[in-house]
């Protein structure tokens, strides 16, 4: 059995995106993804849904008061930049809170969450593979780009930033290494150094104590050479 779910969310970017992760559940079905509150209102009344993902600030109506007006709520995952909303969601038995920038990861484990949630309720569903996006969204000053995970040669960090090198340009962003590193998928990506994650697919050469890239050379940290040692051990990569 398939959920049926409502995006509410007035950022354009950020609802494409989670429909996007809706697509990639086989066990998700999207019924209308919503940018205006008092829209989708008036759907949820009349045609109950298994998951409401529910933005917490929007102009016409906050997910808050939506989910205070609401009859016969559905499993709702909130979905906000800010953390302080948190308690009051939970007071509101959501099933899940996701903080902005949402990844890929995050998102199916809001999922698994309200999957078992419902099990317990006596709901059936059947969980199938799913398929990570083959993308990121990362902010570029005051927009955000849609970065292909096939194009980033090495991810080069610097305190609060990070530069995202492609063939063809390079992308700065506002956020932590550690933020972006949890976004890319481990069989494709690895961390050779506290500034520096590489595309495995991207090295030329491994030396004893730097990987090339091109015309880059990128040094081997010291906490990362074992775990990149065993890596290129395993997939073979001389």
């Amino acid at each position: 059995m398939k959920l049926n779910c409502i995006i509410i969310e007035d950022e354009p970017l950020a609802r494409n995106l989670l429909a996007d992760y809706v697509s990639k559940v086989p066990t998700l079905n999207l019924v209308q993804a919503f940018g205006n509150p008092l829209e989708a209102l008036e759907v949820l009344r009349e045609q109950p849904v298994d998951i409401l993902f529910l933005d917490v600030q929007m102009p016409q109506l906050t997910g808050i008061s939506l989910l205070k007006v609401l009859q016969n709520k559905p499993m709702v995952v909130l979905t906000t930049a800010y953390s302080e909303y948190a308690l009051e969601g939970y007071e509101l038995d959501v099933a899940d809170y996701l903080l902005k920038p949402v990844t890929f990861e995050r998102f199916l484990k809001a999922v698994d969450k309200v999957t078992q949630r419902l099990a317990g309720e006596g709901k059936t569903v059947v969980v199938s593979e799913v398929t990570a996006p083959g993308f990121v969204f990362v902010k570029d000053g005051t927009k955000s780009v849609k970065v292909q995970l096939d194009d980033i040669l090495y991810v080069e960090g610097l305190k609060d930033y990070v530069t995202i090198h492609t063939p063809g340009q390079k992308i700065v962003t506002l956020q932590r290494m550690k933020t972006l590193e949890e976004q890319l998928p481990a069989d494709k990506f690895i961390r050779i150094h506290n500034s520096f994650i590489v595309a495995v697919k991207a090295i030329d050469v491994v030396h004893k104590n730097e990987v090339q890239i091109g015309q880059a050379s990128l040094p081997i940290g010291d906490t990362y050479r074992k775990a990149f040692r065993d890596f290129i051990e395993k997939h073979h990569i001389q």
